[in-house]
């Protein structure tokens, strides 16, 4: 049925229903399961009151809300996110009067930098690295030479604080990881070293391998600062699959009329701080073969969806309980430990709040769920392919709503080649699955 979603400043809007060329579109919703259309009933006049009734649970409905719903809808619904109201909607007074609340400095957008900071540690020397080596990417969109002139400074930079800050990044390593620390930054120096002889040699083109292969060896010592696992998970959900550090997957998609690409791996770090109960759910998954041989059942131009199995259900039938898995909403804030669960950032009127995993990134990877049921997720994903006037980064209504668990580091920018009826040949955990905890897949043999 359609979603009813009532507000007091607009005309009505009533979007015909979402088609989609898809068999599973009566079940996934753009880019969700279950908002199978949307209908909002409004009139011009203004409420008196503060709140009114989600006509769909009954739940109190605040205005902000609401106009975040419209706009998530009606973008979700015609194929064209919009922020924003329709030319036909008249507006006594702007609904979303403060949208500071959902914009908050330059955004990061590159997945490898997202999941640096993502990580639960507090060193500001090795960031101080960090920075200027990432800051080479912006410098090699200056035309001409002054690009390296400006990769030259950069690279200086970060061989200036390494050496002021080598003693402090030591002493930030895990002492159980402290040999494996001090041996990449010894890789990260010596690289250093290499990238400023490319530089005065004007090689433009070895630039961005070394950067990457550099950045790597910052993560890696970030990694080696992070002491066991940060928190506790709540007890309600410490016997499910729990990914308790980091992995990473290869995905091999088999790519159907298109002679320029016949197949693409695409290779994926799951975060495992920052959404545990998520990551986990997804590999133990992997681990059960789910995936192989699932054909993408949504590709849009907007986003990539898959996950949704044959037969009636919308999610994976756990074989001991002969019921579907479901698994909690969960998001971690920027500036707090653990995630919150079963509840939007906008539901808990955080506003303001940045998340830890934002959708800024190209490939970004997150659970589908029921619109109106924030603890339905199962085993339906997507990944986000593009920013638009609804998901600009740092201003996402995504951010807060939807479960972010890793991101596409290899090979994303091919998501978009990929059409509805390409197949998953495979997915595979390649690094990180002895950081899985209650594997059920062990159990089910």
């Amino acid at each position: 049925m359609a979603a009813i979603i009532p507000c007091h400043y607009c005309v009505s809007l009533s979007p015909k229903w979402f088609n989609s060329n898809s068999s599973h579109s009566r079940r996934l919703s753009y880019p969700l399961r279950g908002l199978r259309g949307f209908n909002a009933r409004c009139s011009s006049q203004p409420s008196n009151h503060s709140e009114v009734q989600n006509n769909h649970n009954g739940k109190p409905f605040s205005f902000k809300k609401c106009a975040i719903s419209i706009a998530l809808a009606v973008g979700l619904i015609t194929g064209v996110p919009t922020f924003g109201w329709p030319t036909y909607a008249q507006v006594a007074n702007p609904v979303l009067s403060d949208l500071s609340v959902l914009i908050s400095g330059p955004p990061i957008k590159d997945p490898g930098a997202l999941l640096r900071y993502a990580l639960p540690i507090d060193n500001k020397a090795i960031r101080e690295v960090q920075k200027p080596l990432e800051d080479i990417t912006e410098s090699l969109k200056i035309a001409g030479v002054k690009a390296l002139d400006s990769v030259e400074r950069n690279v200086r930079q970060a061989s200036r604080v390494l050496k002021q800050g080598k003693t402090l990044i030591v002493s930030g390593l895990a002492e159980s990881k402290k040999e494996h620390g001090v041996e990449l930054l010894s890789k990260l120096e010596a690289g250093i070293d290499e990238l400023e002889l490319i530089v005065q040699d004007r090689n433009r083109d070895a630039v961005a391998p070394k950067q990457k292969e550099l950045l790597q060896y910052v993560g890696g010592v970030e990694e080696d600062m992070v002491d066991g696992f940060p928190f506790d998970v709540p007890e309600e959900y410490q016997n499910m699959p729990l990914l308790k550090g980091r992995a990473a997957v290869d995905m091999k998609v088999k790519i159907k009329d298109n002679p320029n690409l016949e197949e693409c791996v695409f290779h994926i770090v799951l975060d495992g701080y920052n959404a545990p109960v998520t990551s986990g759910n997804f590999v133990d998954l992997v681990q059960r073969h789910f995936y192989d041989g699932m054909e993408i059942q949504r590709a849009d131009g907007f986003v990539v969806q898959t996950g949704d199995p044959e037969g009636p259900a919308e999610g994976f039938i756990d074989p001991s309980t002969e019921k579907t898995r479901t698994i909690p909403l969960e998001i971690t804030v920027s500036g707090e430990k653990a995630p919150v669960y079963g509840a939007t950032l906008e539901e808990l009127g955080l506003y303001k709040a940045q998340t830890k995993l934002p959708f800024n990134a190209f490939g970004t990877m997150a659970m589908a769920r029921d619109e109106f049921e924030d603890n339905s997720a199962s085993s339906q994903i997507f990944w986000l392919l593009k920013e638009s006037e609804l998901t600009p980064s740092n201003a996402n209504i995504l951010d807060g709503r939807y479960a972010v668990f890793g991101y596409v580091t290899e090979n994303e920018d091919y998501l978009a080649d990929l059409k509805v009826g390409d197949v998953i040949e495979s997915i595979q955990v390649v690094s990180g699955l002895d950081n899985l905890v209650n594997p059920s897949y062990k159990i089910a043999g």
